[in-house]
């Protein structure tokens, strides 16, 4: 499990353009995963777009991925600001073989917090909501999370998380149809309950809309 860190070039046309829809990004991404006749496999990697301060000045994408890619087969000259640097094998930064219940991690991740209603998932949008999809998650992926410090009764019952950057993400596909999925950054620290099953979450991501950019959960160990 590898994670590879891109800073895009936004004076390149066909940058601006991924950037616009999540959709083209993925479609770009996966040129370095596969062969042009080849379709690119589902799940073969995870990504996300961190925004600077800035916005899109200095752009850069994480891709998570247990294959090797080959970012020249993207194509498109001037797509790269700089040349990424090696990869960070996540199995020996995180020591995984040697992770076990109790060990606390800073984590990220954007995702869509949903419910379905009549087949159709529908964004939940309310903080409180919010919080508590993010809970259940942890509990069916292998992690929980700490509640807030403080002094007011109502605060410290509340998981200690951060919730940023609500946007609805929209794209369309080669056929035209439109997508659109709503998202939310989540930033703060979780406790591993099962470690199994938080690997698993580590690999496979977290809820929808990973081709739109989503589930990609990263890690940093709380020393």
């Amino acid at each position: 499990m590898f994670l590879h860190k891109l800073t895009l070039n936004p004076r390149c046309r066909e940058v601006r353009r991924d950037l616009a829809s999540p959709y083209e990004m993925h479609s770009t991404l996966c040129r370095a995963f596969s062969d042009r006749e080849e379709k690119c496999h589902p799940g073969i990697f995870l990504w996300r777009l961190e925004l600077s301060q800035n916005g899109f000045e200095n752009p850069q994408v994480l891709i998570q991925s247990a294959v090797d890619p080959d970012w020249s087969k993207i194509g498109v000259d001037k797509w790269l600001a700089v040349q990424p640097d090696s990869p960070l094998d996540l199995k020996d930064r995180l020591s995984l073989g040697k992770l076990s219940k109790g060990q606390r991690f800073r984590f990220r991740l954007r995702a869509n917090p949903c419910i379905s209603r009549s087949g159709k998932r529908i964004g939940i949008r309310e903080t409180n909501d919010q919080e508590k999809w993010i809970v259940r998650k942890g509990l069916s992926h292998g992690f929980e999370l700490p509640n807030c410090s403080s002094f007011m009764m109502d605060e410290s019952s509340r998981p200690d998380v951060i919730i940023s950057q609500e946007s609805m993400l929209r794209g369309h596909q080669r056929s035209g149809h439109q997508i659109s999925i709503y998202s939310v950054q989540f930033d703060g620290v979780l406790v591993v309950t099962e470690v199994g099953k938080f690997i698993s979450a580590l690999e496979k991501g977290i809820g929808h809309g990973k081709t739109m950019g989503l589930g990609l959960i990263s890690v940093v160990p709380v020393t």
